[in-house]
């Protein structure tokens, strides 16, 4: 028997839940609600009668599941987000966290990813627990956005992780092996000459939707971070370095900084992450708001998958 949660996906549950609270508790018409949602009044009649039958309008708008609709519509609307999924939990243990976004962000990229996307991945152990959920995907084209980057705590790479989504998904792969940072410019001029590598690199301007982790810097949580010399860090700190999305970095106002460390990085470059129509991340951990915040400032993230406390410290009043 299917239940509120699997008749609708995450997207389109925290829209009925946003088009129900303006109806319900706001007092909008359906014509305003198609204005502003950029609806037909068709479909937002279609969403207010979804809303009554999956039970998710009784006395007030709420949704027992293990999406927070509601703080998920107040992170949506507040950020100016495209998606926002927030996973309702109490669990604040890092690898429990990192199972529930991933889920959700598995369901999430199962509704919103259409056959005729290119889907770009980075790396991050959230994108890892993200493929473990998977289970469904339109047929579309799956490209590496990072060289590999490994962790001792972390067995697959980025190649493993774009070959198994897109095995999933049935449709073909872009990936190349080379690691995510060499030991000097020269170096990854050539690597990116190589033909496997530019083919590979090629396909980042046609990215249609890309999901990503966010490493913060202050404090500390970021696999990049955790790859770099106590020199280079300091380096980059001196030059504002908040974030990092994908080997991209970021300082407070979410502007993109280049450094030298920058030349030496095989991935995707800031210019062309931020072409990207659609960029994901999954995040979890509320000491990475800050760089989260900035990513989303600067225009490099458009949407969001977290859980409870960390959209809390996200939005402005908490």
């Amino acid at each position: 028997m299917s239940t509120p949660e699997t008749a609708q996906g995450p997207a389109e549950l925290v829209l009925t839940a946003s088009v129900a609270r303006r109806y319900y508790i706001d007092g909008r018409s359906k014509v305003e609600i198609a204005q502003e949602f950029r609806l037909s009044r068709f479909k937002v009649a279609r969403l207010l009668d979804s809303a009554r039958a999956t039970g998710l309008v009784r006395i007030d708008i709420g949704y027992p599941g293990s999406i927070d609709v509601g703080l998920s519509g107040r992170l949506q609307e507040e950020l100016g987000l495209q998606h926002a999924i927030v996973v309702d939990t109490v669990d604040e243990h890092p690898a429990s966290l990192r199972s529930q976004v991933g889920r959700a962000a598995a369901e999430l990229l199962s509704e919103i990813v259409a056959a005729d996307d290119v889907l770009g991945l980075g790396w991050a152990r959230s994108l890892m627990a993200m493929r473990g959920s998977l289970t469904s995907l339109a047929p579309c084209s799956v490209v590496q956005l990072t060289g590999a980057l490994s962790r001792p705590d972390v067995d697959d790479s980025s190649i493993e992780l774009v070959r198994d989504v897109a095995r999933i998904a049935g449709g073909p792969a872009s990936y190349f092996y080379a690691p995510m940072i060499v030991p000097d410019a020269t170096t990854a001029a050539a690597l990116r000459r190589q033909p496997e590598l530019a083919r590979a690199m090629e396909r980042f301007a046609s990215v249609t939707k890309a999901v990503v982790g966010v490493g913060g810097w202050d404090p500390p949580a970021s696999t990049v971070h955790d790859a770099l010399s106590p020199a280079e860090r300091k380096a980059l700190r001196r030059l504002g370095v908040l974030a990092d999305v994908s080997g991209v970095f970021l300082d407070e106002e979410g502007t993109a900084v280049e450094a030298p460390l920058t030349q030496r990085i095989i991935g995707i470059r800031a210019a062309q992450l931020h072409r990207v129509p659609e960029v994901i991340a999954i995040a979890y951990g509320p000491e990475k708001a800050p760089a989260t915040r900035a990513a989303i400032r600067g225009g490099y993230v458009t949407g969001l998958v977290t859980h409870s406390s960390f959209a809390r410290a996200l939005l402005p009043n908490g």
